[in-house]
């Protein structure tokens, strides 16, 4: 409580001295050591433009230098600026261009030229615990700014890279606001540790822990405040991580204060959505003429219901943003407050957030010293109907039944449910509040060395409720379960690094120390058998009568994980163009056993810039051309705490215990539930890199390509022991002979063109080809996903097996129907005999092919953008069609798809277990978002003095997607994990995805 007290503290000066500062004229220079302006000051005017094309730059940022004194250029490009006298400096800054640097002199008139910065080779790329320039990486990292992100309604930071970065796949795995995105950078690696690269926000490393209820944990983070997103994706940039890095790190950089002009901007939207792909279930027509067909009689109340459209709705968007930069050379800020107010295309279903955000730099001591803070606070509701049986109701309901009575209530009838009655009935709440507080000083001991303290805290807490209201038809008593989540994240880390440069030689070299701590806690109770009132049992629990534990016995866990490390990492260039970095973590986990706490991951990447040398510095086209090649380690410790020590459980049972002096009585008996294991340590993936980067034609037409190869071993797993006689049934240990492979090659291409007539176009793409492979697995098939509905629940739908990819799945060889209609399948080990042996290697649910198409034009004010992104070589599993879509199901008055009719000879006695029949084709095309744009001329409206910038867009999300599925949408996976073990590719009443239109609108002052 007192280092909060204090840092409580620290934020009402900081917002106290940005109040003051807004105050100030714009011209006054704010820092005390600097001159004020001079009676004798001048007006300069002018206009910036691109050196090749001539074109205008809009937004061009042009300061006093050594002041805050700036402006930016308006959509003509021209400027007006006053300087304090003839000796001022303009300095002149452009993204993607070369600074340019002015002497005033005695001109009132200064027109710029900026030279476009080659393929952005000077753009700033974050690296972990630093920064380099992209010309100098070694390793394959790929950064995105905030002007590519994709656009539309986003929740979280993945979405804003999906298809922009190759080799990363970003899934959604619903189209449920705020919920869970899958991400994999370079494939899988692992068997417990999902595929969750790890999250660093502005040098805060994430728990990936779940914050409560069904919301992804990153919806914390609004999109409008991230400045950048930068994802290491080799060994040799994600080492300096080291046990976390073996999934890929993502990089979050927020948004920070400029010196100079303060702005004020609004960027606000509204958004249209509705149901994308509803699924093509029988008409009313339809089903009176195909029920008959079944021999069964139909019954039928003469309605023409589309439950689809009943349950779902045309949702409606909001988000709002204010933000407020600027500040002085000494003192930076950014503050920032924003509303998203979203409706699901199902009804009851709302995602709100509430965000704010301050982040302030403030330099000191003839800026020997720099303080970084920053703040951000969320609060989200997660409103939920019932979403599997909503639609599960939905899809099978009679659509001859009406929806409603008379009296325009939900109609209810004897042989059904009404999929309307669980929407009044069911509630999923969760309200979730995070904090996120960092403060980095940093101070320059002598020139070149600097010492970093960086200490960040990261609490959440939640209450989930889950509220089931009495009711007497359909009859049920009623139930409040309530979830209560706490997450706290606690890193403190310090770290030197020191810069040396002479000649030809550039040194740099880092040091440091790193402490993490997370706790982890839950606590769950629950009270049944309500009456039935006005009042919701959500907001009164004690109107609750069943007081008994045997039906609401509470619950709990609480976990501590603590890491401690040591990182160091060299950088060494000799005449610009040979580059080195070599880069080493100690990583200890109290996850691990005393024998094995500490793993150490190294890393090592050289690089040559080709373009550099003479004899290729003499061909004009070539701008950039640098070859590099990586090697590392990193680790995974992503397993369950505490598996290292030994657990009992006592208890009073004849399994456990017997009766002792030939009593009846029972006394206590303790049974051992896990084996102590000191020796259990770290998952290691090895990875090696080797990459070209290029650029063509003054940066024209840039890419960079990328031939990888990781290899996980030591693979960590809950194995069956070897010696039958154990006293438990399943132990942890490493699987030393365990592999699994990822390989593959990336390919960037981007092209760009300018003209003089303002007329400018993009286009470019990546494509990944890549393959995965299991090897030496001690299992036949360790199952990773399962089957649910009636007769398929637990049922083996896929999971790991030796020789094919992770997410393979295993599956009986469905191959049609014998002369009674009903399933055959393919005898695989020719015993005459049906049975699991029989089960093939039927293609696995990772793609082997993604790919991204992105494109731009603009002329003048507008501007056009578009971005397409795919995937190919994989299958996905209709467990909706298995469990509900076939002949059966219509013959006793169950709506079904035109797929449960397409085979004429299928029995109508026939079942539908997991087979290869309902495996499909998971490859699609998307369009992810189409936008145009078009900015005002302030100028030329003359109102630029109060308003800088407006305008206008309008964005269509997901407006078509291009695939062989017949389910609501190919990009899915249901979580029907195994045990922990990651399931990929299963589609069970999942909640569908929505086509959206939204328009937006930008104002700064």
């Amino acid at each position: 409580m007192k280092n909060l007290n204090c840092f409580s503290g620290q934020v009402k000066y900081v917002l106290a001295g940005l109040f003051l500062l807004n105050q100030l004229p714009q011209r006054v220079v704010a820092s005390p050591h600097l001159h004020s302006v001079s009676p004798k000051e001048l007006t300069i005017t002018g206009q910036v433009t691109d050196a090749q094309t001539r074109e205008v730059l809009t937004g061009c940022t042009v300061m006093v230098k050594g002041t805050s004194v700036g402006t930016t250029t308006g959509a003509d490009g021209k400027y007006s600026i006053k300087v304090p006298n003839t000796e001022a400096i303009l300095v002149f800054q452009f993204v993607g261009y070369e600074p340019m640097e002015m002497p005033v002199g005695r001109q009132t008139t200064i027109n710029v030229e900026l030279k476009n910065d080659a393929a952005d080779l000077s753009q700033v790329v974050v690296i972990g615990y630093g920064s380099t320039v992209k010309k100098d990486m070694t390793g394959a990292i790929t950064s995105l700014k905030s002007s590519e992100f994709n656009k539309g309604i986003i929740n979280s930071p993945e979405q804003l890279l999906q298809g922009k970065v190759s080799g990363v796949n970003v899934t959604s795995a619903t189209g449920e606001p705020g919920g869970t995105q899958n991400i994999t950078v370079r494939g899988p690696g692992g068997i417990r540790t999902g595929s969750t690269p790890l999250f660093v926000v502005d040098g805060l490393a994430l728990d990936n822990s779940s914050t409560g209820g069904a919301t992804n944990p990153l919806v914390f983070l609004n999109p409008q405040d991230i400045e950048s997103i930068d994802v290491l994706k080799d060994a040799s940039a994600t080492a300096i991580y080291g046990s976390r890095g073996a999934n890929g790190v993502v990089l979050i950089t927020t948004k920070k204060g400029k010196a100079g002009r303060s702005t004020l901007t609004y960027n606000g939207n509204i958004g249209v959505s509705t149901l994308a792909n509803p699924l093509n279930v029988l008409s009313a027509d339809e089903f009176r003429t195909e029920v008959p067909k079944l021999g069964n009689s139909l019954v039928d109340k003469g309605g023409n219901t589309n439950w689809q459209k009943e349950i779902s709705r045309r949702a409606i968007t909001q988000n709002h943003n204010v933000a407020l930069s600027g500040g002085s050379e000494k003192l930076t800020y950014y503050a920032s407050f924003g509303l998203q107010d979203q409706q699901g295309i199902l009804k009851n279903s709302n995602l709100k957030r509430y965000t704010g955000r301050i982040n302030a730099t403030q330099k000191l001591l003839e800026d020997r010293v720099s303080v970084d803070i920053n703040l951000n606070v969320t609060n989200t509701v997660n409103q939920r109907p019932p979403i599997q049986s909503l639609i599960g109701g939905a899809l099978a309901a009679n659509p001859t039944y009406p929806a409603y009575d008379a009296d325009g209530k939900p109609f209810q009838y004897v042989d059904g449910t009404n999929p309307l009655i669980p929407l009044s009935l069911e509630k999923d709440l969760t309200k979730t509040n995070r904090v996120i507080a960092s403060i980095s000083p940093s101070v320059t001991l002598i020139k070149g060395l600097v010492y970093k303290l960086n200490f960040a805290v990261d609490q959440s807490s939640a209450a989930q409720d889950l509220q089931s209201l009495p009711n007497e038809v359909p009859f049920q008593e009623g139930r409040l379960e309530t979830t209560n989540t706490y997450n706290t994240n606690r890193l403190i880390e310090n770290y030197l690094t020191y810069s040396f440069s002479r000649n030809e030689h550039n040194f740099s070299a880092l040091a440091g120390h790193s402490y993490q701590r997370i706790f982890l806690q839950g606590r769950t109770n629950s009270i049944n058998k309500f009456p039935i009132s006005d009042i919701e049992p959500i907001y009164n629990p004690g109107l609750g009568q069943d007081l008994t534990l045997t039906n609401n016995r509470p619950t709990g866990y609480a976990t501590i994980n603590e890491l401690q490390s040591f990182f160091s990492r060299v950088n060494y260039q000799w005449k610009d163009k040979y580059l080195a970095t070599l880069t080493v973590r100690a990583d200890g986990s109290s996850k691990f056993g005393a024998n094995n706490k500490y793993g150490i991951f190294p890393s090592a990447s050289l690089g040559w810039r080709l373009s550099e040398e003479p004899f290729l510095k003499r061909i004009p086209a070539i701008t950039e051309l640098k070859i590099r090649a990586g090697w590392g380690q990193t680790g995974n410790q992503e397993i369950p705490s505490k598996i290292t020590q030994a657990r009992f459980s006592t208890s009073v049972t004849g399994t456990t215990t017997y009766p002792l002096n030939g009593s009846n009585t029972y006394p206590s008996g303790a049974t051992y539930n896990r084996l102590a294991n000191p020796d259990i340590q770290w998952e290691v993936s090895t990875q090696s890199n080797f990459g070209l980067d290029f650029a063509f034609f003054d940066g024209s037409f840039s890419g960079s390509l990328d031939l990888f190869r990781k290899v996980s071993n030591n693979i960590l797993l809950e194995v069956i022991p070897a010696d039958p006689v154990q006293p438990v049934r399943t132990l942890w240990t490493n699987v030393h002979d365990m592999k699994i492979t990822n390989q593959g090659l990336e390919i960037d291409l981007n092209y760009r063109k300018s003209f003089a007539n303002g007329l400018r176009y993009s286009i470019g793409g990546n494509v990944t080809f890549i393959g995965n492979n299991v090897t030496n697995s001690p299992y036949s098939v360790l199952t990773s996903g399962t089957a649910s509905g009636s007769g398929l629940s637990s049922a083996t739908i896929n999971g790991y097996v030796n020789g094919q990819p992770i997410g393979t799945f295993y599956l009986k060889n469905f191959i049609g129907f014998d002369d009674k209609g009903i399933n055959k399948f393919q005898d695989v080990d020719g015993d005459g005999i049906i049975t699991d042996n029989d089960r093939v290697a039927a293609g696995s649910a990772l793609p082997k092919k993604m790919f991204n198409i992105n494109g731009s034009i603009a002329y003048k004010g507008f501007d056009l953008t578009a971005n397409l992104n795919g995937v190919s070589g994989n299958k996905v599993y209709d467990n909706t069609a298995n469990a509900m879509f076939y002949k059966l199901r219509l013959s006793k008055g169950l709506n079904v798809t035109p797929e449960a009719l397409q085979y004429a000879n299928e029995s109508v006695n026939n079942s539908a277990p997991v087979s290869t029949r309902f495996l499909k084709n998971g490859q699609f095309l998307r369009l992810n978002n189409l936008s145009l744009g078009y900015n005002v001329n302030t100028v030329g409206l003359g109102m630029d003095k109060w308003v800088s910038n407006i305008r206008l867009s309008v964005t269509g999300q997901n407006l078509f997607v291009i695939t062989p599925y017949n389910g609501y949408d190919p990009e899915v996976n249901n979580d029907r994990s195994v045990n922990g073990v990651s399931s990929y590719g299963i589609d069970y009443l999942s909640y569908p995805k929505a086509r959206s239109v939204i328009f937006g609108l930008t104002i700064s002052l």
